[in-house]
C-alpha cells in the first residue's frame, strides 16, 4: 500500500481497541496490517496523569482507576481526599483501604440514620494509618464516643479542620481535638446529640485556641459551652452561629471587647440583639455581615455597624417575621461603607428612599438580590440601573415589577453579565426575549410566576450561606410563552416531592461553582 495508506491505518490503529479491532470484518483485517497495540498512555509521566486524575469527578476517576494497574497505582498515590460510607462493616476493610490510598490528608466519614456507624476501634485504625491526616469531616457517626475521640486526637495531630454534625459524642470529646490538635484553623460543630443534653460541661479552649480562625456552631441546645472557646479564640476571623439556643449578646460583648481581627459574622435565628450587633460594631474589621432572621435586631444595630465597620463589603439581611429594619438602617449603611459589593435583601422593608441612597453611594456594588419585597417596583430598578454601573449579577424575586422595569436592565448596568427574575407576576417572557437580543452576552434566568409559590419558611444553611444563587449557564437562555421546560418540570417536581416545606427562599448566595477535581469518593 502507498504512503497515504499506510497513514491512515496508523490513525486507525491509535484510536482502535482489541475488542473493535476483532470485531471489523475480515476483509479490513486483511488490508491492514495490525502490529502489536501500544499503550500510548506509557509516555505520560505520573505526576502529569495525576493531574488529569484531579480534574475528573468523583465518579469518572473511580471508573479511570480500574483501567489498568499503573491507573491504579497512580490514583490511589495522588488521592489527597477521600469520602467513605462508615458503616460498622468497614472495621475489615480498613486495612486495604488505608494501605492503597497511603496519601489522603482529607477524610469524610458519612453514616445514614438507619445504618450503625463505625465504632472507636475503626476510627483507632484510621487515625494509626493516616498520621499525616489534616482534615476530618464525621456525620451520623453515632457510635463514636469521647475515649474514640481521645485517641483519635492523640494520632492525628496535624489536624487544620475539624467538622462533626449529628455524632453521640459530647463536650469532652472536643476537648481532645482542641488539646491535642495545635494547628487546628477551622471547628464545625452541628447537631452534636450530647452538646444539647443540657449537661453543665463546658468547652476548654485548650492549645487549638491559639490557632482556631474559624468557628461555626448549628443546631446546638447547649451551644453556649463554646463560649470561653470563641472569647479567647484571638486569631478568629470567621464566627457562624445559626440556630443555636440561649442569649448571645452576652457572648458577642466579649467577643467586641478584645477580638481585633474579626471579619466574616453569620448570625441566624438566634436570641440577639442590637446590643449584640453594637459588639460586633467594635471590631472595625468586619467586611461580611449576616443578619438571618434575628427577631430583635432593628435598624439601630444596624446603623451601629455601619458607622463602624466601614469595610463592609458583603451584607444580608432576612427579615422575614421581623419587619424591625428598614430605611433607617439601609441608609445608613449606604452613607458610611462606600465600599459594599454584595446586598442581599430577603422581605426587608425598604422604600425608594434606601434603594436611592444605595445605588448613589454605593458605586462599587457589584452583586445585588432583592427577594419578597412588596415595595421594590419599576422605578426602583430604573435607579438601580441607572446608577449601579458597576453592578454584574443581580437578582429580583417576588416584587412587584413589570416590563419596564426590565427594560430599564437594557439602558443601564454596562458591566451587568447575570440576571435573575423569579415569581414576578408582572414580567413577560416576550420582553425577556428582548432583553437578550439587546443584550447578547447577558445570560438571563426567568421563571414565570405561576410555576412556583413564593415560600418564605425554613432555612437550609449547611455549609453555606443563605442568599442568591446565579446558576451557571454554558450559554443564554431565552424564554418562550411561559417559563422554560427544564425549570417549569423541576419546580412541579419539586413541589409534588414538598421539597419547599424545608428549603430557603432563595438556595445559596452567589457561590462560586465547587471544583471537583479531588472530591473523589470510595462507597463501601
Amino acid at each position: 500500500m502507498g504512503q497515504s495508506s499506510s497513514t491512515t491505518n496508523y490513525s486507525i490503529n491509535r484510536f482502535l481497541t482489541p475488542a473493535t479491532i476483532s470485531s471489523e470484518s475480515s476483509d479490513l483485517a486483511d488490508e491492514i496490517n495490525i502490529g502489536p497495540l501500544r499503550d500510548h498512555t506509557e509516555d505520560i509521566p505520573d505526576d502529569c496523569l495525576a493531574y488529569i486524575f484531579q480534574l475528573l469527578r468523583a465518579g469518572d476517576r473511580k471508573s479511570s482507576s480500574l483501567v489498568c494497574k499503573r491507573w491504579l497505582r497512580v490514583d490511589a498515590q495522588s488521592r489527597r481526599r477521600l469520602s467513605l460510607i462508615a458503616q460498622s462493616e468497614i472495621i475489615s476493610y480498613v486495612p486495604t483501604i488505608f494501605t492503597r490510598f497511603d496519601s489522603v490528608a482529607k477524610l469524610s466519614l458519612r453514616c445514614g440514620r438507619k445504618s450503625v456507624s463505625l465504632n472507636d476501634d475503626a476510627l483507632l485504625m484510621i487515625s494509626i494509618r493516616c498520621e499525616n491526616l489534616t482534615r476530618l469531616k464525621l456525620r451520623g457517626c453515632r457510635e463514636l464516643t469521647e475515649l474514640g475521640m481521645a485517641n483519635f486526637a492523640k494520632n492525628c495531630k496535624n489536624l487544620t479542620k475539624f467538622s462533626c454534625g449529628s455524632c453521640n459524642f459530647g463536650v469532652e470529646g472536643v476537648n481532645w481535638i482542641l488539646k491535642h490538635c495545635t494547628d487546628l484553623e477551622e471547628l464545625t460543630i452541628k447537631r452534636l446529640r450530647s452538646v444539647n443534653d443540657g449537661n453543665e460541661l463546658i468547652i476548654v479552649p485548650g492549645a487549638a485556641a491559639l490557632s482556631i480562625k474559624s468557628i461555626c456552631l448549628k443546631e446546638l441546645v447547649n451551644g453556649q459551652c463554646f463560649e470561653p472557646l470563641v472569647v479567647e479564640c484571638k486569631k478568629l476571623k470567621t464566627l457562624k452561629v445559626i440556630r443555636c439556643l440561649g442569649d448571645w449578646d452576652s457572648v458577642l460583648v466579649k467577643i467586641g471587647n478584645g477580638n481585633g481581627i474579626l471579619s466574616d459574622v453569620h448570625l441566624e435565628r438566634l436570641q440577639v440583639s442590637d446590643i449584640g450587633l453594637g459588639a460586633i460594631a467594635k471590631c472595625v474589621n468586619v467586611d461580611s455581615l449576616h443578619i438571618m432572621r434575628n427577631p430583635d435586631c432593628s435598624n439601630l444595630g444596624l446603623v451601629s455597624v455601619a458607622e463602624n465597620c466601614r469595610k463592609l463589603r458583603k451584607l444580608h439581611i432576612d427579615g422575614r417575621n421581623i419587619n424591625r429594619i428598614g430605611d433607617e438602617g439601609l441608609i445608613a449603611v449606604a452613607k458610611r461603607c462606600p465600599e459594599l459589593q454584595e446586598l442581599v435583601l430577603i422581605c426587608v422593608q425598604v422604600t425608594h428612599l434606601s434603594m436611592a441612597a444605595i445605588a448613589v453611594n454605593c458605586q462599587r456594588l457589584e452583586r445585588l438580590a432583592l427577594c419578597g419585597i412588596g415595595a421594590i417596583g419599576d422605578a426602583e430598578i430604573a435607579c438601580i440601573a441607572a446608577k449601579c454601573v458597576e453592578l454584574k449579577k443581580l437578582c429580583i424575586k417576588g416584587c412587584a415589577i413589570s416590563d419596564t422595569a426590565i427594560e430599564a436592565l437594557a439602558w443601564g448596568c454596562p458591566n451587568l453579565v447575570k440576571v435573575k427574575v423569579k415569581k414576578c407576576r408582572g414580567v413577560s417572557s416576550e420582553v425577556v426575549n428582548w432583553l437578550l437580543r439587546r443584550k447578547g452576552s447577558l445570560v438571563v434566568s426567568f421563571d414565570a410566576a405561576e410555576s412556583e409559590g413564593l415560600d418564605a419558611s425554613g432555612s437550609d444553611v449547611g455549609g453555606q450561606e443563605s442568599g442568591v444563587e446565579f446558576p451557571v449557564m454554558g450559554e443564554q437562555v431565552a424564554v418562550g410563552d411561559g417559563p422554560s421546560v427544564s425549570v417549569g418540570r423541576l419546580a412541579l417536581l419539586r413541589a409534588k416531592l414538598g421539597f419547599f416545606a424545608s428549603r430557603n427562599l432563595v438556595p445559596c448566595a452567589f457561590n462560586k461553582s465547587s471544583n471537583h477535581g479531588d472530591s473523589s469518593s470510595s462507597n463501601l
